[in-house]
């Protein structure tokens, strides 16, 4: 790091300009950067013909697509079970319940990634089960966080059946829920899927700040209640907090919902 390339540096402090500025000429990057008009000119002629760099028929500059390529690379190769399985092990280790990773998939959601109990008595799922998304706290949480007209669109489309003895099936009360979970940035369930079983979920978001999936811990209800809830949330929630951010999200960002 001591032997830095100067013609770089002072071709990225150029390139940072951009970050607060969609468009900029070659007089406003001289004055915002400090460089040398020369030096300015010269470098900014060699970042557009390597596609960094556009410029309009105005004269103003703005970044070239080809950092639209670069950025799409970086997101599809941050695999999200990758990212998110030592984060996973933690919150396994330490609340002892089963741990399990979920994304959208079409109508539908699916088990990508699980951690099993460490108590003997335990909730049997398995990575590539499906789940209707009003039902279960996983699935739900992913549901809660789509934009609205994606909810909407999907309560229009679907109707809720039955499957456990807590089952949402009006959709009223569906957006009640879904509407809470929004506000308290988690969800839970009760016997949803499977009877006296218990699951508490929270989002994860991509670098776009759009939701990529949920994590949960679940078991049966009886190990669920309300004195230990408050803990529960808190290791849950900052454990989807740091999925988020290996994923490149920042918290400043603004959710899209």
């Amino acid at each position: 790091m001591r032997h830095k390339n100067k013609t770089v540096v002072k071709s990225m402090d150029l390139l940072n300009l951009f970050l607060a500025n969609t468009k900029l000429t070659l007089n406003e990057m001289v004055h915002l950067s400090g460089i040398p008009k020369t030096s300015v000119h010269r470098m900014i002629g060699s970042l557009e013909d390597m596609g960094f760099l556009n410029k309009d028929d105005e004269g103003k500059y703005s970044l070239g697509l080809l950092f639209l390529q670069f950025g799409q690379l970086v997101a599809d190769r941050l695999d999200i079970r990758r990212v998110a399985l030592p984060v996973m092990q933690s919150l396994r280790d330490d609340v002892e319940e089963a741990v399990n990773l979920i994304v959208k998939d079409g109508n539908e959601s699916i088990y990508i990634e699980k951690l099993e109990s460490i108590h003997p008595v335990r909730l049997y799922t398995k990575i590539g089960r499906r789940a209707p998304l009003y039902a279960g706290a996983c699935s739900r949480v992913i549901l809660a966080y789509l934009p609205e007209h994606e909810i909407d669109e999907y309560l229009n489309q679907n109707q809720l059946q039955p499957i456990g003895l807590g089952t949402i099936t009006y959709k009223q009360q569906l957006r009640l829920v879904l509407e809470e979970s929004r506000l308290k940035g988690y969800t839970l369930s009760y016997s949803e899927l499977e009877n006296y079983t218990a699951a508490l979920a929270a989002p994860i978001f991509d670098y776009t700040g759009q939701i990529a999936g949920g994590i949960s811990i679940a078991g049966p209800d009886s190990r669920f209640g309300q004195d230990r809830l408050p803990e529960l949330v808190e290791k849950v929630k900052a454990a989807a907090d740091e999925i988020s951010r290996k994923l490149g999200w920042a918290e400043s960002a603004t959710v899209v919902v």
